[in-house]
């Protein structure tokens, strides 16, 4: 008779092996595209229509300019910023910067900007994402600091956050505001934990968002233009709120995100038309950034949304990979590590074997009937690395790879043919 033990133990095994069975399988899908075999690109024709990023055209009936970035843990798509958004300024008169960053946060980087106090650094750390740490990001911050120094009245350079994911910034700034309009504040302050900096334990999430839109009514009956800024902050912190509260079912915690993204990019599109511009510039992930991309019943993400609402208003670069050593976090302790990735994109290998450390592919240049056109047409694989590291992904490829069509994705693709890791910096929170 056998034991329960041994049936145990025999269940185990069984188990084990179709797990390995599984990751096998899904290790040549992954690496091997399964059986569906990917032409490699005729490196001449590649070559006849690429170009720099200086060579980047954006149509005059454009609104908004997406940049994506495969990774955001490689200093080459941290440039990418500002080498892209330096074009923009300056060839298409584009004044308003978007991150996939809070508001509150991205407020702090946009009053340093106009002369406030600090250094480009801490002003990058208060967006307070690791991945913005960085020695490009305060690249980027001082270029735009230094522009703004000597830029003609109402020709000064905004910085934008889309995102919500952190709320220090838009609470401290809210409350700043309601001081400012002479708005009761004295609940307000209780949500704080000032020893601890965030807010108190003590309230729930439902407790926190009626307190701030409270606040928030008070603003809006003042009736003001001026108290749209001090709105929105409340709107962040509400924003905050509501993905939290769904963040147990994670897909639709990222599907919600997405949509709220898309909501803030239309207010950030509203401000900047009442200052006489009508077209702004975003960078985010690929994933978030591109024209098509949905949650299955959750619902679209921001790029997706974008791409259904504007059609040919709303242009997109993507970014890839042949090879990219990135900086990522692993687990709750958030400690990164560099870990190497190959896209198998076709395209991006064709750049590495023409010798291009970086080059642009704009889509529109490439004749119809071409192999090319085909390609950049059919499905093949892309890089697709997000914030965070898993063992898993050293055996299946898949993990970190879109079996997309670039074509309906992007207007056009920056390839890096080898990306390093982002260094980021240890510096004093402002």
């Amino acid at each position: 008779m056998t034991s329960k033990g041994s049936n145990k133990h025999t269940l185990r095994w069984i188990l084990l092996m179709l797990i390995f069975g599984g990751i096998v399988v899904l290790y040549f899908y992954g690496y091997f595209g399964g059986f569906t075999k990917v032409k490699p690109i005729d490196n001449e024709e590649f070559a006849k229509y690429t170009g720099n990023i200086s060579d980047i055209t954006i149509p005059d009936s454009v609104r908004i300019i997406g940049l994506g970035e495969a990774t955001h843990g490689n200093a080459e798509f941290q440039q990418l910023k500002l080498d892209v958004f330096k074009l923009m300024v300056e060839k298409y008169s584009v004044r308003a910067f978007a991150l996939e960053g809070d508001y509150g946060g991205c407020e702090a980087v946009n009053r340093y900007i106009h002369g406030g106090p600090g250094t480009a650094q801490k002003a990058a750390a208060a967006i307070g994402f690791p991945i913005y740490r960085t020695k490009e990001m305060a690249q980027l911050i001082d270029w735009m600091r230094k522009y703004n120094a000597t830029a003609k009245e109402g020709e000064d350079l905004r910085f934008y956050g889309f995102d919500m994911q952190l709320y220090e910034c838009s609470y401290q700034y809210l409350l700043e505001a309601a001081k400012t309009f002479a708005i009761p504040t004295v609940e307000l302050e209780k949500l704080w934990d000032k020893s601890e900096g965030k807010y108190s334990a003590s309230f729930t999430a439902d407790q926190k968002a009626k307190v701030i839109e409270e606040v928030r009514q008070e603003l809006l009956q003042l009736n003001d233009s001026t108290t749209a800024q001090a709105v929105h902050f409340a709107d962040m912190l509400l924003q905050n709120i509501a993905v939290g509260k769904v963040m147990d079912n994670m897909s639709k915690g990222i599907a919600l995100r997405d949509s709220l993204m898309f909501v803030n990019t239309h207010w950030i599109m509203e401000q900047e038309a009442f200052r006489g511009n009508e077209c702004i510039f975003i960078s985010g992930h690929n994933g978030h950034i591109q024209r098509v991309h949905d949650y299955g019943t959750e619902g679209k993400a921001m790029g997706a949304r974008l791409a259904n609402e504007l059609g040919k208003a709303y242009f997109v670069i993507g970014t890839d990979f042949y090879k990219a050593r990135v900086s990522l976090p692993k687990g709750k302790s958030g400690k990164r590590s560099n870990h190497t990735f190959f896209s198998k994109d076709p395209l991006a290998e064709a750049a590495k074997q023409c010798g291009y450390e970086i080059c642009w592919l704009d889509f529109s240049r490439i004749p119809d009937g071409t192999t090319l056109k085909h390609q950049i047409t059919d499905y093949t694989w892309m890089g697709d690395v997000g914030e965070g590291y898993s063992p898993l992904m050293a055996f299946l490829p898949m993990s970190y790879r879109d079996w997309v069509s670039p074509k309906s994705l992007y207007d056009g693709v920056i390839f890096v043919s080898n990306a390093h890791p982002i260094v980021v910096l240890q510096t004093t929170e402002p």
